[in-house]
């Protein structure tokens, strides 16, 4: 179970989370314990449809921001600062179970797939249409699968 691929999807998303829950241990190597990686992806699928807390100017948006998304999409895959948590966004959790943010992260991925209402612009990208939201998400999980060893 060491060498999981990465997500491609978000239903690869649900199914890494399944193998989470099936390994016989699971560990984040960064900054922050697996908990907290866990929660912040799940803030981030959740904001993408209620709202984020604080945004970067339009002017960011419309330059540094779709550029930044346009090369991550040329790329099929994002690369950030995996310790940077989402402007404004409430502190992460620290516990050592990471089962309920697992739960959460699940809970979000299963509401934004049955979304069909508008989404809230991206804090650094601005307006997305929902599929490229869908590869910011499951990109997002896969940057973060770096840290998190599954034995």
């Amino acid at each position: 179970m060491a060498d999981m691929p990465k997500v491609q999807t978000l239903d690869d998303s649900l199914r890494w989370l399944d193998r989470l829950h099936q390994a016989a241990r699971v560990q984040a190597t960064g900054a922050w314990p697996l908990a907290a990686v866990l929660e912040h992806l799940a803030q981030s699928i959740e904001m993408s449809m209620d709202g984020y807390p604080q945004h970067r100017s339009e002017l960011f948006q419309k330059t540094a921001g779709n550029a930044a998304f346009a090369f991550f999409k040329m790329r099929g895959q994002m690369s950030h600062g995996l310790a940077e948590p989402i402007p404004g966004a409430p502190s992460l959790g620290a516990g050592a179970d990471w089962k309920p943010a697992a739960q959460r992260l699940r809970q979000a991925i299963t509401r934004f797939n049955a979304h069909t209402g508008p989404l809230k612009p991206h804090f650094a990208y601005g307006p997305l249409p929902k599929g490229d939201f869908a590869l910011a998400h499951t990109w997002h999980i896969a940057n973060h699968q770096d840290e998190i060893v599954v034995g």
